[in-house]
């Protein structure tokens, strides 16, 4: 017969809140040994004061957009937050600031302008701060910090957010072991103490304030972020407040909370409503001071919701363990308040409430635990349709490799056809029909299904056009096979060892990519290969100089007799090396023509000389997961300690680079590469990366942009100059020796571009690509005459390699986020997206531009081999990036689907998008295309 207040919300535990973010602020950072040292006030309060630590797990990808969204609306965000992070859009989905909005709070903002981006005119006062320059370690901060003792004597606030970003740059740009870290926790431990005093001497009688602390995401080992590992993964979580009893007895080990658990603390914390899609447990000791009564009725409410939320997403909810255990709890509870509504306030009474408690938090943990495995919703027709489309391509290209290899180098994909034929109008219809029927049933939103018709339509036109492309080129293939039958040609030779390990390296990476470990550890696959690679070059090299060299000799005339049948069968085989130079015996006696004493030994110790390259590459940079937090020499070489010796490197390293990449450039582009290279150096004295011989300290530090743009200035000169040469060649006079001139100048500029951006100490990583390059073109590849498609693979390989070789992983922490800034003030979203991509992929591009400048010179190849080239290129990539999106399909639901296979994804899609722009490049340079265009 008592009224019932049991759908009100809970009024508010604490009258202000401050939440101070600090970006990349790892767990040990604050409870490990840096804790104590540069940040003892926060120590202090932790160990003596009135306060709770906790160390909050943040779900992949740890970058910062999604980690926003994950503590305000205690969602796990989806991985494609990784793109949108670069330009976040306003957030629609529930979440606690929009409720505080809502209810009245006032709430005030200083910090990443990503809050402003995700929480449009939620703010009465905010200043946000660029969140991507990441060469700014201390006005980034200056300028959050500069608000706070005004904001903090005002009382026209109920919740102040601020989010700290200068930690996170020095981590990206230094690493989490740099003596700059020491000073910023300080910075941060000052501040926190500031704001802490004040809300002491702020709380009246009322109701008491909260200052929260915490980090978005950790910092790798080498101080940047985005993977899983445990760096990266554990932030710390502090709540101090005078409501809290004070701690007292031994330091324990902080408990473990999810990130997603601090929306809904707040929430109650605040008197507000636990955001709609939250999938967070309350943190119970934070309001742990409040009756039993009171702690039943917060964890009830949380428990609500999420069986709410379950009751959505699940079909079967109720055969759910955790929406069953949260019924008995409720039941529980409804009789513990029956006994404490008759006034029985015994002993027992109390066991009872801590029971129904107990049951709670139990049923808490499996209904979220339930619902983040969940949480992934996939749009299944818009993904079938993709990968369709994908999968047509593919097979296109599979069908076209013999004319695409052919002398003439043909790529024609027969639509003209099939656009006419009643195959192509009933596909159409019948598509469309299907189209209708899913976006008519789907319950859920559907990417697809949300474009306009016209979109649609034009898409089932491309599917159906694509498959009558197929079918019509499947027609052709046994159409030309039949007169095949009937006169037969002259076969060729068996398969070399080369063809077999190109074979059987391309179909072991691709199944590879189906387990997630090798995934994680795709470098050793790599670094197997092309050490198998050089094995069997090795082998063939010794084939070449002695075992045929003299049946070569006694046999030459039976070869000159035999050379025209042999050129008959070349043409079948689709080659772009004469014929007599490339059989066998052909080949012995091209290398006794070109390689003799010194050549011939330089030719058959170069295998052995890259292998050895290829290990000391090895041990620069280690990478992948298992294994990546072991120390290497690129560590080393960074450490404060070892500047001088860092210096000496990168001064012979770039000394290397002039060498080897000036023999055929013109004499204004040597000059301008020789300054280029001089301001590198420069340009990481400027920034403190590495010292003059003059210099005896590094104090005076700064963001070197005056050099950088120095640098910038002679890598454009190098393009422009090759790119004029490259137009003369294909508009005036179709000479290949300017157009391999203007063509090596381009590349020249690229490298250039790439000693800028690399670290310093990943400048041996570009003298060993450059070194390989020219042993490789001169002592492998033109005494073997191997053909273009040979050369293409081995090209794509080492580029592979190389990728691996500068640190990288297929986890985005890997990504060197400073690389983007080289010689910017501000950030510029274009030219950082930009430089950052190369210095990414800087090892692929530059073997695939090398490729395209080896084709080319090469004046005994036809002038198909530029189309051969493009043409595998565009094949060695598409085959494992069809197949991962197939298997990624069907993975979805793996355990490490968010942390291992969509980083990986996300890589792939980069990386086609970069093939793509090389291969138009290939396309441009073809001039066996540019002469069939005009005839």
């Amino acid at each position: 017969g008592m009224v019932s207040n049991w759908t009100k919300i809970p009024p508010p535990l604490f009258k202000k809140v401050v939440i101070v973010l600090i970006d990349a602020l790892r767990d040990d950072f604050v409870f490990g040994s840096k804790g104590k040292q540069f940040m003892p006030y926060t120590t202090q309060v932790i160990e003596k004061g009135t306060s709770y630590s906790f160390i909050a797990e943040a779900k992949p990808p740890t970058v910062t957009m999604p980690r926003i969204k994950a503590l305000m609306t205690g969602s796990i965000p989806g991985f494609i937050d990784v793109v949108v992070n670069l330009n976040s859009p306003a957030l629609l989905e529930d979440n606690l600031i929009w409720q505080a909005k809502t209810a009245g709070k006032r709430i005030i903002f200083y910090g990443d302008d990503t809050w402003v981006k995700l929480f449009p005119k939620h703010f009465v006062e905010y200043d946000g701060t660029t969140s991507f320059f990441v060469s700014d370690f201390t006005e980034v901060d200056d300028n959050v910090t500069r608000h706070l003792d005004r904001v903090l004597k005002r009382e026209d606030w109920d919740l102040l957010i601020l989010h700290y970003l200068g930690l996170d740059h020095i981590g990206h740009v230094t690493g989490p072991n740099s003596p700059l870290v020491g000073p910023k926790l300080r910075e941060m431990d000052s501040i926190l103490k500031k704001i802490h005093i004040s809300l002491l001497s702020k709380e009246d009688a009322s109701l008491p304030n909260l200052l929260v602390v915490c980090g978005d995401h950790g910092m790798s080992e080498t101080g940047s972020h985005g993977g899983s590992s445990e760096g990266e993964v554990h932030t710390p979580l502090l709540f101090i407040s005078s409501a809290f009893e004070k701690r007292n007895g031994p330091v324990t080990q902080p408990e473990l909370v999810q990130q997603t658990d601090l929306a809904s603390t707040l929430a109650v914390g605040l008197g507000l409503p636990i955001s709609r899609n939250s999938v967070g447990n309350l943190i119970l000791p934070v309001l742990g001071g409040k009756t039993m009564r009171e702690q039943l009725r917060f964890v009830h409410l949380n428990g609500f919701q999420l069986s709410k939320l379950l009751q959505e997403n699940t079909p079967v909810y109720e055969k759910d363990p955790g929406y069953e255990h949260f019924k008995i709890a409720e039941k529980s509870h409804g009789n513990w308040v029956k006994l404490y509504l008759e006034g029985n306030n015994s002993e027992i009474l109390l066991n009872f409430g801590k029971k129904v408690l107990k049951q709670y938090l139990e049923a808490l943990k499996t209904l979220s635990s339930s619902l983040s495995k969940q949480v992934a919703q996939y749009d299944m027709y818009s993904m079938m349709v993709g990968t369709v489309i994908i999968m047509e391509v593919l097979l296109l290209l599979l069908l076209s490799v013999p004319k695409a290899l052919s002398s003439w180098a043909e790529f024609e994909v027969p639509l003209s056809p099939p656009l006419f034929s009643l195959l192509f109008y009933l596909m159409c219809l019948m598509l469309c029909a299907v189209h209708v029927i899913v976006c008519t049933s789907a319950q859920s939103l559907c990417y697809f299904c949300s474009m306009s018709w016209l979109t649609a339509v034009g898409v089932m036109m491309l599917i159906s056009a694509l498959m009558c492309g197929i079918l019509s080129a499947i027609a052709k293939i046994f159409e030309n096979s039949r007169p095949l039958l009937k006169t037969p040609v002259v076969s060729s030779s068996g398969w070399s060892e080369i063809d077999v390990l190109i074979l059987a390296g391309t179909i072991g990476q691709v199944l590879s990519l189906g387990a997630s470990s090798f995934i994680e550890e795709e470098h050793q696959t790599w670094y197997f290969l092309i050490n198998t690679l050089c094995l069997v070059l090795c082998q063939e090299l010794c084939r070449s100089h002695f075992l045929l060299k003299e049946c070569g000799l006694q046999h030459s005339t039976t070869a000159n007799q035999n050379s025209g049948s042999i050129e008959e069968a070349s043409e079948c085989r689709n080659i772009d090396i004469p014929a007599a130079a490339d059989s066998k015996l052909g080949k012995a006696t091209s290398s006794a023509e070109f390689l003799e004493g010194w050549d011939k030994w330089i030719s058959l110790a170069s295998p052995w000389i890259i292998l050895i390259c290829c290990r000391l590459l090895r041990s620069l940079n280690q990478t992948g997961v298992q294994w990546a937090h072991r120390p290497d020499f690129g560590h080393w070489l960074t450490n404060s300690e070892h500047k001088m010796e860092l210096s000496f490197l990168a001064t012979v390293s770039l000394l290397m680079i002039f060498f080897l990449v000036q023999r055929r450039c013109s004499l204004v582009s040597k000059i301008a590469m020789a300054l280029g290279l001089l301001g590198v150096y420069s340009y990481r004295a400027a920034i403190g990366n590495v010292i003059f011989p003059w210099q005896h300290d590094s104090k005076d530090i700064s963001k070197g942009i005056t050099e950088a743009r120095f640098v910038y200035v002679f890598v454009l000169g190098i393009i422009f100059t090759g790119t004029k040469d490259l137009l003369k060649s294909q508009v005036i006079s179709a000479d290949s020796s300017v157009r391999s001139t203007g063509l090596w100048e381009v590349y020249s500029g690229l490298v250039l571009l790439t000693a800028l951006l690399f670290r310093p100490h990943n400048l041996p990583v570009l003298v060993f690509c450059l070194l390989i390059q020219t042993m490789m073109t001169k002592y492998i590849w033109r005494p073997l005459k191997f053909d273009a498609a040979q050369i293409t693979v081995m090209h794509y390989w080492f580029g592979q390699a190389f990728f691996y070789f500068q640190g990288n992983s297929n986890g985005i922490a890997t990504v060197d986020i400073s690389a983007g800034f080289v010689g910017l003030e501000n950030y510029v979203e274009i030219p950082a997206i930009f430089l950052t991509a190369f210095a990414t992929y800087a090892g692929p591009l530059l073997w695939a531009i090398h490729l395209l400048c080896y084709l080319s010179s090469e004046v005994i190849r036809n002038s198909a081999a530029v189309g051969h080239g493009c043409f595998c290129y565009a094949l060695v990539r598409s085959i494992p990036v069809a197949i991962y999106i197939v298997l990624v399909t069907g993975l979805r639901y793996h355990l490490f689907i968010w942390s291992v296979f969509s980083p990986k994804l996300l890589y792939e899609g980069v990386h086609v998008f970069i093939t793509a722009t090389i291969c138009l490049f290939f396309t441009a340079m073809d001039q066996n295309h540019s002469h069939r265009a005009q005839y």
